[in-house]
């Protein structure tokens, strides 16, 4: 009897285009999407090209091998996708499975072509790890691949599920990572193994959930809803990049603020906290702040908007959330946030209301002088049109960290109000003159001592006196702030990018 051809392709490639029932109950248990309904809500309708779509066909179970490969049209944009299937032995990699991978990460390099990696996978089949494992062209090549594309092509990262042990590193390398609360997680080693060879209970939750990598890891940068809210924020971060590093961001219509700047919207009072989001709002377009990481060191704020139509990335204190003063993990958050900015041509925006750095023996162990120095690299190293905002006050290597004058921001503008200094009046008195003020025994005379010497001081950090002497570029009324800030990006549009002549640097990571 000869074979049916054309019968087996056929039931070759159906097997590829739905789960059996079985799965198809169990996706719906989990509020799952199937794999290409998850495509479906990406890509614009009709775009999509699959590659390798009878990868194992011959081996029964393991319709495309458990991912889905291709290019499409994203809001009109190409792109290309890699989009596991966890109704196939949980999504796991096979050899062929790694290969599909490699195939596109190589088109990326290519082309030059931006991927979307919707994630749902256990890890590697330990049955295929010769073939998949150690080899040239084995799973190492995606994460070497990956770190080639960082900051050539966008990378952007939707997790719908387990992202297991190796496979873990392909959203590490991703520039945004968006996980569904309640089925995603990252984790190096399962609950089970931790427990097998460390001996520590815990839930797969507090290991390597959602909620866990978006708000104490940082692993994590958005958390969603579901599958559906997932893509939509994936595709909301992409309307704010170019498709390589060779392009501008897009730009769109531009529309009014999203509120008034108003002289009472910054207290005075240094010590009265606000919310910079509402200085956010009055800066930005209406409605277009896409924040980035809002639960993960939220003492700093940070994300794309657009300014006249034109996008732009916002590094903001946030004097609401312990006074706005720069931790260890908002200095790491500002870092990666401004290595993107730069990597993609978005101009950069800092709004600054800082006290400094943190201080203390628990953040010094955690290593605070090492990574201030991380975000202090990025700044410095960042050549895109770059404006930096004195909101109310600059103490300190806060200065530095958000782009103060020493770094050749394209302009350095502060509100009439603002202060910079090395450090608050009331440290730099008490520093100074502790033990003269304690030898005051009358108290009257004493409190009349210390408002001279805060007068004195005062009148010598004066935003005017510092746009005099040319320390900063222009006093700025609120109200003019966002006139100001358009006028002066579209004319840096045209600088020099250069930095430094070099193969790369040693970032203190």
């Amino acid at each position: 009897m000869t074979r049916d051809h054309w019968t087996e392709v056929k039931v070759a490639r159906e097997a590829t285009l739905a789960p059996p029932e079985k799965a198809a109950a169990k996706l719906a248990s989990q509020n799952k999407l199937y794999v290409r309904d998850r495509i479906a809500l990406l890509v614009d309708e009709g775009s999509f090209v699959e590659d390798a779509q009878l990868a194992n066909a011959l081996n029964p179970g393991l319709p495309a091998d458990g991912v889905v490969t291709g290019r499409a049209l994203v809001d009109g944009r190409p792109a290309l996708l890699v989009a596991n299937d966890p109704t196939v032995k949980a999504g796991s990699w096979g050899a062929r499975t790694v290969e599909k991978i490699v195939r596109v990460t190589e088109v990326a390099l290519r082309d030059e072509l931006p991927i979307f990696w919707l994630i749902d996978s256990a890890g590697a089949r330990i049955t295929d790890q010769v073939q998949l494992f150690p080899g040239r062209r084995g799973a190492g090549r995606i994460f070497h691949n990956q770190v080639a594309l960082s900051g050539k092509v966008p990378q952007i990262c939707c997790l719908f599920g387990p992202s297991a042990a190796g496979g873990a590193y392909i959203p590490a390398f991703c520039d945004i990572v968006i996980m569904v609360d309640g089925n995603a997680s990252m984790y190096l080693g399962s609950p089970r193994m931790a427990e097998m060879v460390v001996g520590e209970k815990v839930t797969l939750e507090e290991m390597g959930g959602a909620r866990m990598h978006t708000s104490v890891s940082g692993c994590g940068d958005l958390l969603a809803a579901d599958d559906t809210e997932a893509i939509e924020l994936a595709k909301q971060y992409f309307s704010y990049l170019p498709g390589s590093w060779r392009s501008r961001p897009p730009s769109y219509d531009a529309s009014d603020a999203g509120r008034d700047f108003t002289r009472d919207l910054v207290p005075a009072e240094e010590s009265i906290g606000f919310d910079i989001h509402d200085v956010i709002d009055a800066v930005l377009d209406a409605d277009t702040f896409f924040e980035i990481k809002p639960a993960y060191a939220p003492e700093l704020v940070v994300g794309f908007g657009l300014l006249a139509g034109q996008v732009v990335g916002i590094v903001a204190n946030q004097p609401a959330v312990k006074g706005g003063v720069l931790f260890v993990d908002s200095a790491d958050k500002a870092a990666r946030f401004i290595w993107l900015c730069d990597a993609f041509n978005v101009p950069l925006v800092y709004l600054c209301d800082v006290p400094g750095f943190m201080i203390g023996s628990e953040v010094e162990r955690a290593g605070i002088i090492r990574h201030g120095a991380k975000m202090i690299t990025a700044v410095s190293e960042a050549t895109v049109p770059t404006v930096s905002v004195i909101v109310r006050k600059a103490y300190g290597a806060g200065l530095y960290a958000m782009c103060g004058p020493g770094f050749s921001p394209d302009a350095c503008v502060a509100l009439p109000t603002a202060k910079i200094a090395v450090m608050g009046p009331e440290a730099a008195i008490n520093a100074v003159y502790y033990n003269k003020i304690q030898e005051i025994a009358d108290s009257g005379e004493r409190v009349e001592y210390v408002a001279r010497l805060r007068e004195e001081y005062e009148t010598d950090i004066d935003i005017l006196r510092l746009a005099a002497d040319l320390v900063i570029d222009a006093i700025v009324e609120p109200e003019n702030l966002r006139t100001d800030l358009i006028a002066r990006l579209a004319a840096a549009q045209s600088k020099d990018r250069t930095f430094s002549h070099r193969r790369h640097g040693v970032p203190p990571v």
